[in-house]
């Protein structure tokens, strides 16, 4: 059940994958981390961060019916979950150029094989154990977009790849109660017409 710290669990999910996948690059090995891309970051061990940049509803699962349920002996009416679309910004730190380029290389290839992440995989209080599945894709954005974002946290550029995670569910605590029909009357007119 996707609560408020959905967007975390997410976070750690692609922390947990992407550490996984780095690690037998090199010695020491290189990790990854969420990240706000503020103040100095380490390049020993090399690492790489993931900079959560932008969230939004996703439109493609709008306009979702509401979810029914049974509380016994009541019947509930929930507000479909809210679909979010969650895009980050993968960037490698390393003492050289071809480490760096490596663990892109690497991040590219994880997140195509593994385009899609559920069962175990899954991390965080809000995921692990769910039915949840998320869908990694590679979202390119223009280097004059990509120039603004290295421009608003006010750090040079450095080479980046942005990833789109969807549709991550954010449940909603909206629960209203239906009361059941429990008995109908039947009236009926005598055949004449309606005064």
């Amino acid at each position: 059940m996707p609560d408020y710290g959905v967007i975390a669990a997410v976070s750690e999910t692609l922390q947990t994958v992407l550490s996984n996948a780095v690690k037998p690059l090199d010695n020491p090995p290189p990790t990854a981390e969420v990240s706000d891309l503020q103040g100095a970051i380490s390049t020993s061990p090399a690492r790489l961060t993931l900079f959560l940049f932008e969230t939004g509803e996703d439109p493609s699962a709008r306009n979702r019916p509401r979810i029914r349920g049974v509380s016994a002996p009541k019947l509930t009416q929930t507000k479909p979950p809210m679909a979010l679309c969650l895009r980050y910004l993968i960037t490698a730190w390393g003492g050289d150029r071809l480490t760096e380029h490596r663990l892109l290389g690497r991040t590219m290839q994880v997140l195509y094989d593994g385009a899609i992440i559920s069962g175990p995989d899954l991390q965080g209080a809000s995921l692990k154990g769910s039915n949840e599945c998320l869908k990694v894709t590679l979202s390119p954005i223009s280097l004059d977009n990509l120039a603004h974002v290295w421009w608003a946290i006010q750090k040079p550029y450095r080479l980046s790849i942005s990833y789109e995670v969807r549709v991550v569910n954010l449940d909603s605590e909206a629960v209203t109660e239906i009361v059941p029909v429990s008995q109908r009357t039947l009236g009926y007119s005598s055949g004449g017409p309606a005064p």
